[in-house]
């Protein structure tokens, strides 16, 4: 076998086992990211299962938005409520490395689940909750979703001040939340298994949604700390023959790059342009001007002249041309995974390492389809298998 197969087949998380309480988006965004890099993640659902599996895109009552979500993961479905269920859980626990729940705070303290239960049964136990407004505070047992938190947090309003001649926050059905509480959740859960190598302790983590939109809006919190400069240059898209292209020539370099590229070499002693500042002050007269070069072209003409000056751009796309898009093909951006209703490209990681594989796993369970495995795992019998079944706590 060759170094380079044996690469291939190592990855970061073999070995890690981890449970996963989790729902609709922020949560299984984390912890698919570690299904990507070897973990066994072991979703815990209700009988009912998880929301989003019954969401579109929908192929014979499959969802893709479910299976993209939740690669790579086993399941087992089951009712909480049952204190046999909890106890079996428990065991669970003792095996397990990682926990990840989204559940509104003290949720998982009523099912008898929570850190400080857990900790007795399992040290070294690594237990994240996310949530909207984290485990403290007087918010944090307000119910919130990503929209909720764009508000609550400034974004939904920093961006409305950047669209001159709106009137109101903008309709979005892209969750930054989500993606970034998640996010943060992966990393933060990285960090604790290293110090968990060193001390030999788990510990609780604690990721707020809100505290993680807040803190992308890096410039933002200072200007509402010290108002009163210029207004920030803003990007604007630039209009072509058949679309938009975005131009951002924010360096000196880049700025002389745009001259050549568009024929205006007399910009360059232009005193509007002549330095960063001057540029800063006019960045709407500078924007505007390539406008009319860039209204006479295609987008994808205007993006390959404007790159070949070495100015940065990109055409404005829509999300279809990306699955075929050829850096994303030679990064192995997509995976394919295969459900019910049959195969289709899900994202990978948006990173790679040298020695471990990062991808999603091609497998996607059904509602409960590992639970009965998974229990006999702990040691049940058939018998009690069924007879848990039968009462209705597991599917």
């Amino acid at each position: 076998m060759s170094e380079d197969t044996v690469i291939a087949s190592r990855a970061a998380l073999d070995g890690i086992r981890v449970l996963d309480f989790t729902s609709v988006m922020a949560g299984p965004f984390a912890t698919r990211m570690l299904a990507d890099l070897g973990a066994q993640v072991i979703k815990v659902e209700s009988l009912e299962g998880d929301q989003v599996r019954a969401r579109p895109p929908l192929r014979d009552g499959f969802s893709a938005y479910f299976g993209n979500l939740n690669a790579g993961k086993k399941s087992i479905a089951c009712n909480l409520k049952s204190p046999e269920i909890v106890a079996l859980i428990r065991q669970m626990v003792a095996t397990c490395d990682i926990l990840v729940e989204n559940f509104r705070p003290g949720v998982m303290q009523r099912f008898g689940l929570d850190y400080a239960t857990l900790r007795d049964i399992n040290p070294r136990l690594i237990y994240c909750s996310i949530s909207g407004y984290g485990q403290t505070g007087p918010k944090a047992l307000f119910p919130a979703y990503a929209p909720v938190i764009h508000a609550a947090s400034g974004f939904d309003m920093v961006n409305l001040r950047y669209q001159d001649g709106a009137e109101r926050p903008a309709t979005s059905g892209i969750f930054v939340a989500d993606v970034l509480g998640g996010t943060h959740a992966f990393g933060a859960i990285q960090a604790a298994l290293y110090q968990r190598e060193r001390t030999g302790e788990g510990q609780h983590i604690d990721v707020s949604m809100l505290e993680a939109m807040v803190g992308m809006l890096v410039f933002e919190t200072q200007e509402a700390q010290f108002p009163g400069d210029a207004r920030r240059p803003l990007y604007t898209p630039l209009k072509t023959r058949d679309g938009f292209i975005m131009v951002a020539p924010t360096s000196p370099r880049n700025f002389e790059q745009l001259a050549d590229a568009v024929e205006h070499p007399e910009w360059r002693e232009d005193p509007r342009f002549r330095t960063n500042a001057d540029r800063n002050a006019n960045w709407a007269t500078l924007l505007a001007l390539t406008e009319k070069w860039t209204e006479q072209h295609l987008s994808e003409d205007a993006e390959a002249i404007l790159s070949r000056h070495g100015v940065p751009c990109a055409r404005y796309r829509e999300i279809g041309e990306l699955l075929d898009d050829p850096q994303l093909a030679a990064r192995g951006a997509f995976a394919e995974i295969v459900d019910g209703a049959g195969r289709y490209k899900v994202s990978n990681p948006p990173f790679r390492m040298s020695g471990s594989r990062v991808e999603a796993r091609d497998h996607v369970s059904c509602l409960g389809q590992d639970g009965a495995a998974l229990l006999a795992g702990l040691g049940l019998d058939e018998g009690r298998i069924a007879a848990l079944q039968e009462k209705g706590d597991l599917l």
